[in-house]
């Protein structure tokens, strides 16, 4: 919380101005405990989520955490793992992941499996990539006074399992496992708890780590998506004015535009009657090529992401993340099609096995879905919708609360 001084506009000596100050700094730090205090004897928690900013989905999930907290009476905010790893660390792994999956999807596919497929076993515990991290999130931790840790980014957790094991880090952490599909840096034993999107990764994660509470929650989406949104009849205009009669099909490459042939699927969709939006992000090389494809509309970034799921017809995905979830909470088909590799492609089969989405694994096969997505009748269209939305089961922030009461403080040892 930030406190403003409020000073007299009136003449004063620079020596009662400067006692003027001191004093309003002790009495709003008297409030702010007494508060703090009045908070904590409700029950109320402070909250740190660890994040990390590849791509959008972790930190849309982190700042909707955040807002849950603080709707429920805590105290909350949310640190970028980015930041906290020294000397450009984080800025050049970023780099480095974004390039990957842009214009060398096999080095990623390469990284995948021979480090983070699931397996038999747990990764190393502690990374050295995410122990560069520690001392950063120990300061941070005693300077927010926090008193739960949720990881929502795998080097995350293994940093927060690597500081709880070594009893560096006092205060419980739960993580949040975003992925349809688990691979192992999210698997840490240190850490206190796991929240899991499915039964099915939450399986995965008792076998891997199994003194490990673990529960499914389901994903954590805004209440936006699952809501009405008024916005949606402005894209529906919009779409009927830039290809009247044609049914808008959203195609996702996430906030990197990080796609495979997304171009090639646009023009077959378009040549089937349909109108392909493409989801660009920040890409703006894409967007370009893609804007040149008869009968597509390439989008940059989009602020108003509930308006434009609840007006379209489906959602052809390729890698069963944020975009996908949101997608389900709006009760819209998901489609995956041309999958990233590595936990992208792990994930969108894990959705389809499931019954939260379709695969189409050719071309054939997509527009043969989408012809069947668009004439179908309201009843099949609720079913379906119904049966995405039942994988939201519990409210994450709330498990984690109550899970962190449970969690003893542990004793130094070593890895």
């Amino acid at each position: 919380m930030t406190q403003q001084d409020v000073l007299s506009s009136s003449p004063a000596p620079h020596h009662r101005d400067a006692a003027r100050r001191d004093a309003a700094r002790r009495d709003a730090a008297r409030r702010d405990a007494a508060r703090r205090a009045g908070a904590r004897r409700a029950g109320a928690r402070r909250v740190l989520v660890l994040s990390a900013s590849m791509g959008a989905g972790h930190d849309t999930v982190a700042r909707e955490l955040v807002r849950r907290a603080r709707a429920q009476g805590h105290e909350a905010g949310t640190v970028d793992l980015m930041r906290l790893l020294p000397y450009g660390t984080g800025s050049g792994l970023r780099a480095f992941y974004r390039t990957s999956v842009r214009h060398a999807p096999w080095v990623y596919d390469g990284l995948y499996r021979a480090f983070l497929r699931p397996g038999d076993h747990t990764r190393p515990s502690g990374v050295p990539l995410a122990r560069l991290a520690a001392d950063g999130l120990e300061r941070l931790v005693a300077r927010t006074g926090a008193d739960l840790v949720v990881p929502v980014f795998h080097l995350a957790a293994q940093l927060t399992g690597h500081l709880r094991t070594l009893g560096r880090l006092r205060v419980p952490s739960v993580v949040f496992v975003l992925d349809f599909a688990v691979h192992r840096q999210w698997l840490h034993p240190g850490n206190d708890a796991c929240l899991c999107l499915t039964d099915q990764a939450a399986d995965d994660v008792r076998r891997v780590v199994p003194g490990t509470h673990v529960e499914a929650t389901g994903p954590v989406v805004a209440p936006e998506f699952s809501a009405p949104a008024p916005a949606a009849d402005d894209w529906r205009k919009r779409f009927e004015r830039y290809a009247p009669g044609r049914s808008p099909v959203l195609l996702s490459a996430g906030a990197w535009g990080a796609a495979a042939g997304i171009g090639e699927t646009a023009r077959l969709l378009a040549g089937a009657g349909h109108l392909p939006v493409v989801l660009c992000g920040r890409n703006q090389a894409l967007r370009s090529r893609t804007a040149r494809v008869p009968g597509a509309l390439a989008l940059d970034w989009v602020t108003d992401m509930p308006g434009l799921l609840h007006a379209v017809r489906a959602l052809v995905d390729n890698a069963a993340g944020q975009t996908a979830v949101q997608a389900l909470a709006a009760g819209l088909p998901v489609v995956g099609h041309r999958p990233l590799p590595g936990h992208g492609a792990d994930g969108v089969r894990r959705m389809a096995e499931l019954g939260f989405s379709e695969a189409a694994d050719d071309g054939t096969t997509l527009l043969d879905v989408m012809d069947r997505l668009v004439t179908e009748g309201p009843g099949e269209r609720e079913r379906r919708a119904a049966r995405g939305r039942a994988v939201f089961r519990a409210d994450v922030l709330e498990r984690a609360v109550a899970l962190a009461g449970r969690s003893a403080v542990p004793s130094p040892g070593q890895e």
